[in-house]
């Protein structure tokens, strides 16, 4: 019995789908089990192959990749990982299809022989290895965020006796960190944050660079707060959440005067740029315990050590429930070490930060 993952590529380059397979089908556990040089092929392969995941590239002729996803998810609901390029484009056109349901991207280099490759194929590799682990779950929440629900701009937060409230304390910040998934957790949580918020907000969204700007203008034009990618050098001012720019850490600096936000490549050895680890360990030497620490759906184990840290000084920490993740990896370390002082599905945790806050 086969028991290989399925995966169907659709792009209209044979040297991308060429390209794409090999990385692929260097892991012993995935099999691609066809190519589709359009969007409508791909339609039709994806009806009557049945594949676990798809990869789709954005600009196809007969019908480009925003359209087959929309007939995809309602015709035969299956993860899809959007093969993206690194333009301000690419990103506007990336961060539309995952509202209309696309799990996650992966960026696409100008030529695959580059030193990037690896990374790219290690990512790829993981990102398959996790969604087809998950499609169930992962098939569910695409079904929530679906296009009619995600652009409305008041979330009606889901109500439970189970979920503890957060404690009312001097808090300074609030700080997230997210993966898989943020894009579209974020625009259910960010734009239902009062307007009377009146701390900083820190977010860390791993993305390329570009990427974090259109994704936190989109936010911008749907909350009551400002909403901007933080630069480097800004006074931090209350009431704004600051963004991390994507390929850059961000950091917290005290000038004596203000605190003051810093961007850097450093340091290079993390996984990834932008790091949640960088950036909590950072507000614990600036806010001590007085911050509120949020760990939302994603993959991997970013923000451990930081949250590790926000907790020995006494800081206070959500995570994000099972159910309600993309991907429940990132949240399921905090959980599991003991780290989160309440957990709450998706939907609940900007009432409990404006409650708190």
């Amino acid at each position: 019995m086969n028991n290989k993952i399925k995966v169907l590529i659709v792009d209209d380059s044979a040297f991308m789908r060429k390209s794409l397979t090999i990385m692929l089908q260097s892991d012993p556990a995935i099999e691609v089990i066809a190519t589709a040089i359009d969007g409508l092929d791909g339609l039709n392969k994806v009806k009557n192959l049945k594949p676990d995941i798809v990869t789709m590239d954005i600009e196809m002729p007969k019908m480009d990749g925003l359209t087959a996803l929309r007939h995809i998810m309602k015709q035969s609901p299956t993860p899809v990982i959007m093969v993206s390029s690194l333009t301000t484009e690419g990103a506007e056109e990336t961060l539309k299809a995952l509202d209309l349901g696309a799990v996650d991207f992966i960026p696409k280099a100008s030529s695959f022989v580059s030193i990037a490759i690896s990374a790219i194929k290690d990512d790829l590799i993981r990102k398959v290895k996790a969604f087809a682990k998950n499609k169930k779950n992962v098939i569910s929440r695409l079904n929530l965020f679906s296009e009619k629900n995600i652009n409305t701009k008041i979330v009606k937060p889901i109500t439970s006796n189970k979920i503890k409230t957060v404690p009312k304390a001097n808090y300074k910040a609030v700080v997230m960190g997210i993966s898989t998934g943020g894009p579209i957790s974020l625009q259910k949580v960010v734009p239902v944050l009062s307007q009377n918020l009146n701390v900083p907000t820190f977010i860390v969204q791993h993305m390329p660079p570009k990427f974090t700007a259109s994704l936190a203008q989109r936010l911008n034009n749907m909350s009551n707060l400002e909403v901007k990618e933080a630069e480097n050098n800004e006074i931090v001012k209350k009431g704004v959440v600051y963004i991390a720019p994507g390929g850059l850490h961000m950091t917290l600096k005290n000038n004596g005067t203000n605190i003051v936000i810093a961007t850097s490549e450093l340091p290079k050895n993390m996984l990834n740029r932008p790091s949640v680890d960088v950036l909590f360990e950072s507000v614990e030497k600036i806010y001590g315990k007085n911050v509120l620490c949020v760990i939302m759906t994603g993959m991997g184990k970013d923000g451990l050590e930081g949250v590790k840290k926000l907790k020995e000084k006494g800081a206070y920490c959500i995570a994000q429930d099972e159910p309600s993740c993309v991907v429940y990896g990132m949240p399921k370390a905090i959980v599991e070490n003991g780290l989160a002082d309440t957990i709450a599905p998706l939907e609940e945790i900007p009432n409990l930060i404006n409650k708190a806050v």
